[in-house]
């Protein structure tokens, strides 16, 4: 708002301006040091290093709002909403600074034409997103949207602060036009007033506005909107190196054990709750929560601000229930496929997987988990794999082979294979690692497995919550890796591709070792004419972007191209790449039984997503999970016969014959 000089605001007005900044900052300075008390109280966390990734970061996500484009509807708007928020903010604190001190040899900023040009094109182009707000949020509410008296106190403070504006500017063209003031011109010369009248509605306007801003400044950490000024930081100390990399950056002893009340969380944890706008795109993408499952991720966090406000402003603390007493169910934690749909969905970043992972852990030690996942870390801590066998047995798919697939423990090689342990051991898929390996030695690659002693990558257990088993499995994986001699690995299994890739220290001087997924390397065999093909398929096909690979890892256009390569049309489904839908094995859920009925599993969604795809009768996956989910899901949407589910693999096999 265009400023006033103190013959207009009067002696009498500076003093009120005073006091009203007084009382406006100290609502606000009290509750944001409150806030950060209670971050204080938090587990310790390491998020101050690669500072430049971090500028970076704040520049794409919090300044160029990149994640908001995502959804067209109020992509713009909010973007406009931000940097009118950010330019008004900037220009409210320029002219207060000056009205309360009048003496200041500074000028008010619309003693500045191109700023005051600028105020007010913001203006009108804010209001018009305010419009489109308002008819999304009452005509076309997206699911999940939190409908909240809070947001229509904050639209409607930004509403009388553009229109005071815009109003006031009018008024004073009426005195002084300016080439400077369009809209105030253009408004002015609608109104027929005296300069009396003109000087005191433009001071009544002036007031309306600097009220509304020091009640908007002082209202914001009380109120949902506390993610304008919290989010910017969460941007800023997201986790660099891989959104979803469970790696504890914290020299605390108990942080291993998990959390069950919100002191137990690391401060970052405490950071994403204030964060939060509560839009709901993390539930609209959860798959859990789109299967009729309890599991949001928005509440998930929503819940653990609500036991921090009813007792972090306590001083000591005492009397903190654990948070599955009357907040967060324990159903809810065991839903979660660890897709990272949420995470990936956020605007603001939040790291919703480690929250609900923490918990886990807390779970795990106390005992409280499923027998069948017992079961299953009892298998894959006395066996090495999740399926109870001898790990003997690991290599038997190999046995029909020729040549002899090399022992890398013995002898040295290019690659080293990692199978992991589905397509190591289930029945249905050893036939495609043995195609797999096939095609690597028809194209004359230098590949060796490492037998018996490869263990369960223990992607899964960590996302479980078991944490210590995880750490035994990375340490007695990491030491056969080690003795082995290798350029580069391969992986089958997208989730043990990730934690090798991310979770794993593979190296002693600190160098990164190349980790692989087979279709990169397939792809890359196709490229330097390794590969020849023989049988064009020729067919319509759609392809399943697997989580761990893509969403996790950003790995897209390896599989598509080596389709392509072979003859396949593909037809995306609507939900590809960045936004695939989950198959629901992910985070042990796999090994789980599903305790309360659903409306429809995550791998039904997704085939009679693909199966609705127009002469598409097959769809392709690249990881050993979606066989046997999709397979399964398959008969149970009454698909048999319409849809076939087929590896990659499998398709190269048929074209090199």
């Amino acid at each position: 708002m265009d400023p006033v000089d103190v013959n207009i605001l009067g002696v009498q007005g500076v003093y009120i301006l005073w006091v009203l900044t007084a009382v406006s900052m100290f609502f606000f300075v009290r509750r944001i040091t409150k806030i950060i008390k209670i971050l204080n109280r938090a587990r310790p966390e390491n998020r101050f290093d690669n500072f430049k990734e971090r500028i970076v970061n704040f520049i794409l996500y919090v300044l160029g709002q990149k994640k908001l484009f995502g959804e067209r509807t109020i992509g713009l708007p909010h973007f406009l909403f931000f940097w009118g928020f950010v330019f008004y903010a900037g220009s409210f604190w320029w002219n207060l600074l000056r009205g309360l001190i009048p003496v200041l040899p500074i000028p008010y900023s619309d003693e500045v034409g191109i700023i005051t040009f600028a105020l007010e094109i913001m203006g009108v182009l804010v209001l018009l997103s305010i419009i489109v707000a308002v008819l999304r949020r009452i005509f076309f509410p997206p699911q999940h949207l939190q409908q909240s008296f809070d947001a229509v106190i904050i639209l409607s403070l930004i509403t009388i602060l553009m229109v005071t504006l815009l109003l006031g500017q009018g008024y004073k063209g009426t005195i002084e036009a300016s080439v400077w003031s369009p809209i105030g011109s253009i408004i002015a010369s609608g109104l027929s007033v005296s300069e009396n009248t003109a000087v005191d509605t433009f001071k009544a306007f002036w007031w309306i506005h600097i009220i509304s801003v020091l009640f908007f400044l002082g209202y914001i950490p009380y109120s949902k909107h506390m993610h304008l000024l919290a989010s910017p930081f969460n941007v800023l100390f997201r986790n660099n190196s891989q959104p979803a990399d469970l790696t504890i950056k914290s020299n605390s002893e108990d942080i291993g054990s998990g959390a069950s009340k919100w002191t137990e969380f690391t401060w970052k944890d405490l950071l994403n709750s204030f964060s939060c706008a509560e839009c709901g795109r993390c539930d609209r993408a959860c798959p859990a929560q789109n299967s009729g499952a309890v599991l949001a991720p928005r509440v998930i966090l929503h819940k653990i601000k609500e036991q921090m406000y009813e007792t972090g402003f306590n001083k000591n603390g005492n009397g903190i229930h654990e948070i599955f007493e009357d907040k967060i169910s324990k159903e809810e934690l065991w839903q979660c496929t660890t897709c990272m749909s949420c995470m990936q969905q956020c605007p603001v970043l939040n790291e919703h997987l480690p929250v609900i992972i923490s918990m886990r852990r807390f779970l795990i030690n106390q005992g409280e988990v499923e027998q069948t996942v017992q079961d299953v870390l009892q298998k894959i801590t006395r066996y090495g794999n999740s399926f109870g066998q001898s790990d003997r047995n690991r290599p038997k798919w190999t046995a029909a082979l020729e040549p002899k697939i090399k022992d890398a423990r013995k002898e040295e090689v290019e690659y080293l294979w990692l199978t992991g342990d589905y397509a190591a051991f289930d029945s249905r898929l050893q036939s495609i690692t043995q195609k797999t390996a096939y095609i690597f030695q028809k194209s004359g690659l230098d590949f060796g497995i490492l037998y018996e002693a490869e263990k369960n990558s223990g992607n899964d257990v960590r996302r479980i919550g078991e944490e210590g088993l995880f750490e035994v499995l990375r340490d007695k994986n990491t030491q056969q890796i080690k003795k082995s001699k290798f350029k580069k690995i391969i992986t089958t299994d997208p989730h043990t591709y990730n934690t090798l890739k991310n979770e794993y220290k593979l190296s002693d001087n600190g160098d990164d070792v190349s980790i692989r997924h087979y279709t990169e390397v397939i792809d890359e065999l196709i490229n330097e004419k390794k590969i020849t093909f023989n049988n064009k398929l020729n067919i319509k096909a759609t392809y399943h972007d697997p989580c761990y690979l893509g969403r996790y890892n950003g790995v897209y256009e390896p599989p598509r191209k080596i389709l392509k390569s072979i003859g396949v049309t593909l037809v995306e489904m609507p939900r590809n790449r960045a936004k695939s839908y989950c198959c629901g094995a992910g985070g042990g859920r796999i090994w789980m039984e599903d305790k309360t009925p659903v409306k429809e599993r995550p791998s039904e969604s997704r085939i009679r997503e693909a199966a609705a795809l127009k002469d598409v009768s097959l769809m392709v996956v690249a990881c050993p999970k979606d066989i046997v989910m999709f397979q399964d899901a398959v008969k149970t949407t009454g698909n048999e016969g319409k849809l076939e589910i087929k590896d990659i693999s499998e398709l190269v096999f048929e074209s090199m014959k």
